[in-house]
């Protein structure tokens, strides 16, 4: 990111009106994350005397109060809790127009497209090949990745456009248009004793106990607390049902990448899940905006 005398204006009260450096926002950002003091020093290559004392001066000029600190744990406080909200995307919104200009002052005009690897497989090779076909069309950067990483991508300005999925996708913040809705299912061990039935319901998916559901990564990279095995992608997950030691509720769409060794069942009252495309509402790129008429039009 730029240099530390950038600043970024979060309106926390009317009461405080001097504008927040987006040093101190990286500050307390790795305090409230990492909930050490110690470990958070450690991250921002530092020391932790003079973060303590940025945290202290964060929270006089804000006049709250963000962290609870004992002496053996630190806790966000509510107030602490928004502004983490608040500073995760003032932060990304920094990165994404550093990226984005340097990258409009490129000698190669193109555009990045981020999507989660195996989703929308069919969608993405028919956008790309009517797009290409379109008057004026660039080159089309596509970049495969994890779950939830396309949003960050796009949120931090590594990409220009992605292929987001509601409700496992947060849209808030980006311009959408919806492309495709779709029922999801329960991919089971072929043989498995709930494998013949002609529906599931979350309920019973959930109450059943020999196959726990699946943990991704969150924002942070780490998974949460759980019975069920730690997954990074679709190719690990389903090859982990395969061998009996989970199930999971995804996108009926995901069938055509099981094997022989797979089952399905619907589930109808699992939230359907839709395909949207998303882009910055401040983006003036045409290469975006074709991108994006091209998508809407499949």
């Amino acid at each position: 990111m730029g240099g530390d005398t950038a600043r970024v204006s979060v309106v926390v009260s009317a009461e405080y009106d001097e504008p927040v450096e987006t040093r101190e926002l990286r500050y307390f950002v790795a305090v409230a994350e990492e909930l050490h003091f110690g470990r958070a020093a450690q991250r921002l290559a530092m020391t932790q005397p003079p973060l303590s004392r940025a945290i202290q001066q964060l929270e006089r000029r804000l006049g709250v109060v963000l962290l609870h600190r004992t002496a053996r744990a630190v806790a966000l406080t509510e107030a602490g809790s928004v502004l983490l909200r608040e500073a995760r995307l003032a932060l990304d919104a920094v990165e994404a127009a550093e990226r984005r200009t340097r990258r409009a002052a490129g000698d190669r005009p193109g555009v990045v497209l981020a999507v989660k690897a195996g989703a929308s497989r069919e969608l993405l090779s028919e956008l790309l090949h009517a797009y290409a076909a379109e008057p004026g069309a660039v080159a089309v950067e596509v970049m495969l990745c994890g779950p939830g990483e396309p949003e960050s991508l796009l949120r931090t300005g590594r990409a220009d456009v992605a292929l987001l999925h509601r409700p496992y996708d947060t849209t808030a913040g980006f311009d959408t248009e919806d492309l495709h809705t779709e029922q999801q299912v329960v991919v089971l061990p072929k043989g498995h004793p709930l494998a013949d039935r002609a529906y599931l319901s979350s309920a019973e998916v959930n109450a059943q106990t020999d196959l726990p559901l699946p943990r991704w990564p969150g924002r942070d990279g780490g998974h949460p607390d759980g019975p069920g095995p730690q997954v990074r992608d679709h190719t690990q997950l389903f090859q982990l049902i395969a061998l009996g030691l989970a199930c999971a509720v995804v996108p009926e769409s995901l069938r055509d990448q099981l094997r022989d060794d797979h089952a399905i069942v619907p589930v109808p009252d699992a939230p359907a899940v839709t395909t949207v495309i998303a882009w910055p509402p401040h983006s003036r790129s045409k290469a975006v905006a074709d991108l994006v008429r091209t998508a809407t039009r499949l």
